[in-house]
């Protein structure tokens, strides 16, 4: 099994177990609370080898080595620029309604690890090929947030479209690796 794959399924059993302590304290002493569900940030500071997508994809290309994915790449994800993350953050931290949460904060714009990888390919301009590996046998066919509670509670969308945010995030990288 991919070890970032295992780090990943046991940081997201910490997630689950924090929010439920957290709902707990707020039904046992009235304690205000408030959720943020987290989806896919990537932008600039990013780990060269944290193994998300974002970061492999861009590192693989700029090394021009092939660019993996696992399966036929129709799989698809959801990728929230850090930016709009943070303002998602801040408008919770400042919201008065009182809503515990969960919130989720994303961009619900879904893109194929295929359009995901032409995109990175496109903008790096380079001429790694795309290797295709069998697929992961957890790894789900869909990820995307539904941010209904985030627009009607806190008023926050996200603004960054995938292109802008990969040109910033290409960009670091590009400084981190020279």
């Amino acid at each position: 099994m991919d070890p970032h794959f295992s780090k990943r399924l046991l940081d997201q059993g910490h997630h689950i177990v924090a929010e439920t302590l957290f709902f707990d304290y707020h039904r046992q002493h009235a304690l205000t609370i408030q959720v943020a569900r987290i989806f896919n940030t990537y932008g600039p500071r990013m780990s060269a080898d944290d193994g998300r997508v974002m970061s492999n994809f861009i590192v693989q290309a700029l090394r021009g080595e092939p660019i993996t994915i696992y399966g036929d790449g129709s799989q698809t994800r959801s990728f929230c620029y850090v930016e709009d993350l943070v303002g998602g953050l801040i408008a919770l931290m400042e919201n008065q309604s009182n809503e515990p949460g969960p919130v989720n904060l994303g961009n619900p714009g879904e893109f194929t690890m295929l359009e995901l990888a032409s995109l990175v390919l496109e903008l790096t301009g380079s001429p790694s090929p795309i290797e295709h590996r069998e697929l992961l046998a957890d790894d789900p066919r869909q990820r995307q947030p539904y941010i209904d509670k985030a627009q009607k509670v806190l008023g926050w969308k996200p603004t960054v479209a995938l292109r802008d945010g990969l040109e910033k995030t290409i960009s670091y990288f590009r400084t981190q690796l020279a």
